[in-house]
């Protein structure tokens, strides 16, 4: 018996392959962008697992100079004083144009496993301390003559490993950024702090995946909103399908089939399509992860300087996840008809029954949860905090304004059908009505994606046009010149001092603030700043007490983070503390910064490199300027950056950060616009029995296709509507709640009106697109179909 009702269920699918279709394309659009982001997510924290281990950083204790570089000579002495430690110079460097990572290593002293080059193999000791050999990951492209480069597959992508004197040889500056110290140590050494050094305990530095925590939970939440999208196509059509099998179902029953076993039966059915669908999601996944890692590895190399490989490696955690994804969401779509038809009586009638009947009761206590949960997200929005509670904020405002919408269009479609005049206008009103049940959940989906491009546009464009005000305001030197070494750069200042206005130096130095590795920048007192230099808020005169070496201005990151005020002391070394006199913009940085006065920072950190600088002169000069210093004082052309490179350099940044919510936002569009289609193909079927009067009273099939074409272009654009107030919500959270605890700074919002006319007219062609094909079926259908509906009773 079971082998028959099988056979029987299956049955279906053969005479619907449409609507087998439907469910195994939106099951797989649904699995394959939920796991193209976590294959995304998880190849980013495997390069950074592998950046992070580079040197068992995780492991060993390091030194470190919170003035700059660890000397030589300090080296040596600690060495000789007994401390087992090993020298690592770690810094970027433009190489033929390239920018890369050079890591030096002393293959002699490191701790056992700390560099694990295969020395002694294919490559002598001898090549590696000569400098005729560096190793780095396959992926990473470079060639110099006189240098062999060796694959080494543990490397992070951008990097170069070589010999400690190559890498000088090559920056053109001596010094360690760190020393690693080895976990067993000799007893009886003198203290470190002799030297001005500092202990820093394995995890004590800045974790690269803890701060780009936000940036994958940003992704992981459009993977879960793409993946809700999806559900709606499958729920619908497994619904359906429901629906349409009722009578089959009832005549197994009356045969003898037990209700338990017709839903373990079904039960089997779901999983099995969920099965073929997962893998094909997966696949899908795969090329949505290809197409849209490059993107994201530059988006988190220029964010936070986190090198992730630009390759996919197929991993057995987000397959199982995909495939796990797949089969809960598939389960939880049929949940409600199997639930149904526990519920349904013997001799329930067999006739099929379109959503389109079902009750306006449902609707309504559908609308009470969406109310429930519009509530929760006021509550959230007073009281709560954290970026966790963030994304339940956004979670329940979406899904709370998707609930409410079905009954909301029935309001509207009721209130317009007391307007209509005429017969024919009074029924399409109140037809569509009756049709709303039947594409609740397609129209919640468009309604979610139309949200969801309104917010992040709003949030991207209100970011661009800040971002770039702040840009002109911040970027006010007309040129940005940096020496090769201290030599060039005395060399620098002389030759710039009779021929421009000014020339500002740019010394910073690490320093740990609240714990955190933070930068404290000098400056000198000039008009630039004063004039320029966007503050948030500020006391009265903190460019004079700055200048006085009294206060302090910290960046709105730290300032939010730690819950400063005006007035608050920053210790930035033991002994030495400083008011807080401003809070400035610092978009892109998710550390903590402060400037103060040059002169006393000076004073406390007098290693501080002194090659970058800041130069004024009227702008028609600037490129002059660049080109003499490149001739005659040889400065390498990557070394002078005029205004304009700057800013294109950090809008480039900019774009890329939002590349991939952008691809998100258009593939979920595209997915509810889907959704439209396989709800008006699956219920156009059942339709007839009510077109069919209408083309008997003379109504023709090509008027009956054109009011198909109105109706949906009636409720997209309904749902548009409703869809612009949401995604304004939606912005005001992202950046004014999410953005704040992600990143640490709050942006103005705009409003770009333009945006949301565009988007309703993309909503109105994917509502016209949905129906085309239904409509243009009807328009074809063969009138002894229409007949045919009168031969039986319905």
């Amino acid at each position: 018996m079971r082998r028959v009702a099988l056979a029987a269920l299956l049955s279906h699918w053969r005479r619907a392959p449409l609507q087998l279709a439907i469910v195994l394309i939106g099951l797989a659009l649904a699995t394959g962008l939920w796991t193209g982001v976590q294959a995304i997510n998880a190849e980013a924290k495997a390069s950074y697992s592998s950046a992070a281990d580079r040197l068992s950083e995780g492991q060993f204790a390091r030194l470190e100079n919170p003035g700059g570089l660890i000397a030589p000579k300090d080296f040596v002495a600690l060495r000789r004083a007994g401390w087992l430690v090993s020298p690592v110079v770690d810094r970027d460097a433009i190489l033929d144009g390239t920018p890369y990572r050079l890591l030096g290593v002393d293959p002699f002293t490191s701790p056992g496993g700390a560099a694990p080059l295969p020395l002694g193999e294919a490559t002598s000791l001898g090549d590696f301390l000569e400098g005729r050999v560096v190793f780095a990951a396959p992926d990473t492209a470079f060639a110099r003559a006189g240098l062999r480069v060796e694959t080494l597959d543990s490397a992070p992508p951008g990097t170069l490993i070589m010999d400690i004197a190559l890498a000088w040889q090559l920056t053109g500056q001596r010094g360690f950024e760190h020393l690693v110290l080895h976990p067993q140590q000799p007893l009886g050494q003198p203290p470190v702090t002799t030297l001005k050094l500092r202990v820093v305990q394995p995890g004590g530095q800045a974790d690269i995946a803890r701060l780009t925590d936000s940036f994958h939970l940003n992704l992981t939440a459009f993977g879960f909103l793409s993946f809700g999208v999806g559900l709606f196509i499958v729920q619908a059509a497994v619904g359906l399908a429901f629906e349409q099998r009722r009578a089959m179902i009832r005549t197994l029953r009356a045969l003898g089939a037990p209700l338990r076993d017709l839903i373990l039966l079904l039960a089997i059915e779901t999983l099995l399509l969920a099965l073929i669908a997962g893998a094909l999601g997966i696949a899908l996944g795969y090329g949505i992860a290809v197409a849209l890692l490059p993107d994201v590895a530059a988006t988190l190399r220029g964010l936070y300087g986190a090198e992730v490989s630009g390759g996919l490696t197929l991993r057995p955690a987000w397959i199982v996840g995909g495939m796990t994804v797949a089969v809960a969401g598939a389960m939880a779509a049929a949940a409600q008809s199997l639930w149904q038809m526990a519920r349904m009586p013997l001799l329930a009638p067999a006739r099929p029954r379109a959503w389109a009947m079902a009750s306006l009761r449902r609707l309504q206590g559908l609308a009470g949860l969406g109310a429930a949960l519009l509530a929760v997200a006021a509550g959230l929005t007073i009281w709560g905090s954290g970026l966790v509670q963030g994304f339940i904020l956004l979670a329940a405002l979406l899904l709370g304004a998707a609930f409410v919408l079905p009954l909301g269009l029935v309001l509207v479609l009721r209130f317009g059908r007391h307007l209509a005049k005429g017969p024919v206008a009074q029924w399409v009103w109140a037809d569509t009505q009756q049709q709303i049940p039947g594409l609740s959940l397609a129209l919640m989906a468009l309604l979610l994606a139309l949200a969801a491009n309104v917010g992040v546009g709003t949030m991207v464009s209100s970011f661009r046009l800040t971002f770039t005000g702040w840009l002109d305001q911040r970027l006010a030197s007309e040129l940005y010149v940096t020496a090769r070494d201290e030599a060039e750069g005395a060399a620098l200042r002389a030759y710039l001092a009779p021929r421009v206005s000014a020339v500002l130096p740019i010394r910073s130095t690490e320093v740990a603030l609240f714990g955190q590795p933070s930068e404290v920048y000098g400056i000198v007192d000039h008009p630039t700043y004063r004039e320029a230099w966007p503050l948030l808020t500020a006391q009265p005169d903190a460019w004079d007490s700055l200048a006085a070496g009294q206060a302090v201005l910290v960046n709105e990151q730290m300032f939010r983070r730690h819950a400063l005020a005006l007035g608050d002391p920053l210790e930035i070394t033991p002994g030495w503390s400083l008011p807080i006199a401003g809070v400035y913009s610092d978009y892109g940085n998710p550390a903590g910064q402060a400037i103060t006065a040059l002169a006393p920072l000076s004073a406390r950190f007098p290693d501080m490199a002194g090659l970058r600088h800041a130069v004024r002169l009227p702008p028609d000069q600037a490129p002059e300027l660049a080109r003499a210093l490149s001739q005659e004082l040889g400065l390498p052309a990557r070394n002078i950056l005029n205004q304009e490179q700057v800013k294109a350099f950090s809008l480039d940044i900019f774009e890329r950060t939002f590349v991939v919510s952008g691809a998100l936002n258009v593939l979920t569009l595209g997915v509810a616009g889907f959704a439209m289609l396989a709800s008006l193909l699956t219920l156009a079927s059942l339709r007839l029995p009510q077109l069919a009067p209408l083309w008997a009273l003379g109504l023709t099939r090509k008027t009956l296709a054109r009011i198909e074409l109105l109706r949906a272009l009636l409720l997209a654009a309904l749902t548009w509507l409703l869809a612009v107030p949401v995604g304004l919500a939606l912005a005001w959270v992202l950046l004014a709640v999410v953005n704040v605890e992600a990143f640490g700074w709050r942006l103005p919002m705009f409003l770009f009106p333009a945006q949301w006319l565009w988007l309703g007219l993309w909503a109105a062609l994917a509502g016209v697109l949905a129906a085309s094909l239904p409509a243009l079926r009807l328009s074809r259908l063969a009138p002894a179909r229409l007949i045919a509906v009168f031969s039986n009773e319905r």
